[in-house]
């Protein structure tokens, strides 16, 4: 007797899931950082996604150490400006604003990373369109209520204030309010409004002048 071989059927998926993108969790940025996957790289996260920086400028640091040493000489002991320090916003972003200052004393931070500033500064030289698209809006759904960018090809600082909620927008927040100062100009921090800081105070000096 011959045996009979069934037909052996061959299933053809009719679709081809799209390819995702894969959201790294802050618990797993830091383990990835621990295990020195990030080695001599400025990276920082944004929503769920590693952002690897471009190296500092020499005018990149030296206006970020100008912008950090005005703002100490006129904001009060209960504020803390930090260079550099991370914010975290839920699971899945962790910024690390050039300027951040945040309430309170250094020891308020020593368990945790804020959730918020009174104010944030980013300087500018290669990032412009990263700093004023989606680190702007970041910045706006973490209900940071004053943040500018400085501007260093344009020569000038931009100020975006008053979150409010906007669901059209990246993480559902925009500022309401912006304004452009020239170096020519001053700008007057929310959290210090009896003060009034030089635009050119935080630019680099203009060539053939002494710093």
């Amino acid at each position: 007797m011959s045996t009979i071989t069934p037909p052996v059927t061959f299933v053809i998926p009719t679709a081809i899931a799209p390819p995702t993108r894969k959201r790294w969790t802050r618990a797993q940025y830091h383990r990835l950082g621990d295990e020195g996957w990030f080695q001599d790289q400025r990276v920082e996260l944004i929503d769920g996604e590693i952002i690897v920086l471009s190296p500092q400028s020499p005018q990149h640091y030296t206006c970020t150490e100008r912008v950090r040493r005005l703002l100490e000489q006129c904001l009060g002991p209960q504020y803390w400006v930090r260079a550099q320090g991370p914010m975290v916003e839920g699971d899945y972003s962790e910024p690390e604003p050039d300027i951040s200052v945040v309430h309170g004393k250094i020891e308020d931070f020593d368990q945790k990373h804020p959730v918020t500033a009174a104010l944030v500064v980013e300087v500018a030289k290669t990032s412009l369109p990263y700093d004023t698209g989606i680190k702007q809006h970041l910045y706006a759904s973490m209900g940071v209520p004053d943040y500018w960018v400085l501007d260093l090809n344009g020569h000038r600082l931009l100020v975006s204030r008053q979150p409010i909620v906007d669901p059209s927008a990246p993480f559902g927040h925009r500022y309401q309010s912006s304004s452009i100062v020239d170096a020519s100009g001053r700008v007057t921090p929310v959290a210090a409004p009896h003060v009034q800081l030089a635009v050119a105070d935080m630019l680099p000096p203009a060539a053939g002048t002494n710093p």
